[in-house]
């Protein structure tokens, strides 16, 4: 069913490149462990688009790391395990509340600015954590703020060769290994990059929905050529919506960060009734799959497309200097954050899986390693606790980096690496078309509610685009289509495969969370004829397999 490469090649007619490390994405992940990586390595960054391009700079909230006294690793811990709603890994999630601090050190090294009172880091409070430990920049440019003070730094690197406007179509590997990969230019040709070690950081899959916070670019492509390579692929059943993107004519799903809920925000319904009460005992600052079910349940019983968000009880002064980009982009709409109730609704925003690595981030392909959204740390578990990302992103990026000081180099070059399947045919329909019909889909049949009729009508209905990998494909846009259709199929399997609600997977007809039969992981990966395998795997128990007729 899925093809081993996207595109027919012989690396010994094609031109190539040699490097030490292969970082593929510009994100806070890609950056970060470029900028490690090249202290001691020749690094080769590929982006599709720039470095300024990424799910990072949209990242408001800030970063959590335990800072305070009055906070601890131990707290860190809990708070991030009751989230991820019992399936964290809780080795990673030690890794991550005690080496957090650190990582944030590196990124003030790097000439990252957070945002101070009195002389002291500024610790902000967010949606299930105990205590404060968000630091952020800006008010609420925290992303914005990582990639600017990272993309400097990498490029005054001379270690670091910038690719951007580049496509990573695939990786490269023989007898289990990862050589490297194969790379489209901006002129359609295409060349090899040869490696000893290759690091995807290509973010998440938000563009499989029809509303994201996400950027045009998060086209799940790492997850994909990942598992083409031979990797194996947890945990995707569980996306995370967020709770609270702006929902108004003519403009975008722009995130309005949790935040603002974090310092004192409250939801109303469109009759003006706050009704968070009504769902948890942490009203607006509850596990963010409770709050976007929350808002559904209000928006249907109201007959709306909304709910508000209101913070007019604080002063002008105060929401303009702590949101700062979130008060000027409402502005552009003729919303003012600080007089008005503000219209959000829920939109696709993380994915809590992707592709499983060890706690130094490499995966089941030797010299192949996965940081930040693209991964499967075990870190998130069920539902990622607000702000862990970023910290992740780091923690685990500079594992990486220890791991690959202690690889020897590849021994010799691809010799006779080639793909000939002769296709021929380019696709026929528009590949625009063909996209938002799979987001359409996925909305539909995989969104924040979930039952077994719709996710089988929905991997039904993708199941016949699945002809479209036999395409001669071309273009980065159709790439990207076919890397869409390979985490759509995951994603709806896994989710009408695990009958039980847990974190940010909730089906109607499995409503309880099933803990005798689901504390356990749902991980694919390919066969070498292209079948995609299922497992079940569940600590101190061996992966129970079958192989799907897909």
């Amino acid at each position: 069913m899925f093809p081993r490469y996207l595109v027919d090649f012989d690396v010994q007619k094609l031109p190539r490149v040699r490097t030490d490390v292969i970082v593929i994405g510009a994100g806070i992940a890609g950056l970060f462990t470029a900028i490690k990586a090249s202290e001691t390595k020749s690094v080769v960054m590929i982006t599709k688009k720039s470095l300024l391009d990424s799910n990072t700079r949209y990242s408001q909230g800030g970063i959590a790391a335990v800072i305070s006294d009055e906070d601890s690793p131990e707290f860190h811990r809990q708070d991030t395990l009751v989230a991820g709603a019992g399936l964290c890994d809780e080795a990673a999630v030690s890794v991550l509340v005690h080496e957090g601090p650190d990582g944030v050190r590196d990124l003030i090294r790097m000439g990252t600015v957070f945002d101070e009172e009195n002389g002291e880091l500024a610790l902000a409070k967010e949606g299930a954590h105990s205590h404060r430990r968000i630091l952020h920049a800006h008010g609420d440019a925290t992303g914005a703020e990582i990639v600017r003070s990272l993309s400097e730094r990498t490029k005054q690197d001379p270690n670091i060769e910038l690719w951007d406007d580049h496509y990573a179509i695939d990786l490269l590997t023989d007898n289990g290994e990862c050589r490297g990969a194969l790379v489209q230019k901006p002129d359609g040709t295409r060349v090899v990059v040869e490696a000893d070690a290759t690091i995807l950081c290509s973010g998440g899959a938000g563009q499989l929905f029809r509303y994201t916070t996400n950027p045009d670019i998060a086209t799940g492509d790492g997850i994909a050529i990942a598992l083409r390579a031979g990797a194996e692929i947890r945990d995707v059943e569980f996306v995370q919506f967020h709770p609270t993107a702006l929902c108004y004519p003519g403009a975008p799903r722009f995130l309005i960060s949790e935040a603002v809920r974090g310092e004192g925000a409250i939801l109303r319904n469109t009759k003006g009734e706050r009704f968070m009460a009504r769902y948890h005992e942490q009203l607006e600052l509850a596990p963010r799959d409770v709050v976007a079910r929350a808002i559904l349940d209000e928006m249907e019983a109201t007959k709306s497309t909304f709910v508000y968000m209101d913070i007019t009880h604080e002063s002008e002064e105060f929401v303009k200097r702590r949101f700062p980009t979130i008060y000027d982009f409402c502005l552009t709409y003729g919303l003012d954050l600080s007089t008005d109730w503000i219209p959000v609704a829920p939109a696709a925003h993380y994915m809590m899986g992707g592709v499983k690595t060890d706690l130094h981030g490499e995966t089941a392909v030797k010299r192949l390693f996965a940081c930040g959204e693209v991964s499967s740390t075990g870190v998130h578990g069920g539902n990622r606790l607000g702000s862990n990302s970023l910290s992740e992103a780091i923690v685990f990026g500079r594992r990486i980096i220890e791991r690959i000081a202690a690889l020897p180099p590849l021994d010799q070059r691809m010799q006779q690496l080639c793909a000939t399947t002769h296709r021929q045919e380019p696709p026929r329909q528009s590949i625009a078309e063909k996209r938002l019909k799979l987001q359409k889909i996925m909305l539909r049949e995989a969104g924040i509610r979930r039952d077994a009729k719709g996710l089988q009508r929905g991997l039904d209905e993708l199941k016949r685009q699945v002809a479209f990998f036999d395409g001669a494909l071309t273009k980065q846009e159709e790439y990207e289509f076919a890397n869409l259709l390979t985490c759509a199929l995951l994603t709806t399997r896994a989710a009408l495969r695990r009958e039980e609600s847990r974190g940010s997977h909730y089906r109607i007809d499995y409503p309880k969370r099933d803990d005798d039969r689901w504390i356990c992981h749902i991980v694919f990966r390919l066969t070498h004829e292209g079948q995609l395998e299922e497992s079940i795997q569940a600590a101190g128990a061996e992966p129970r397999t079958d192989t799907p007729q897909v």
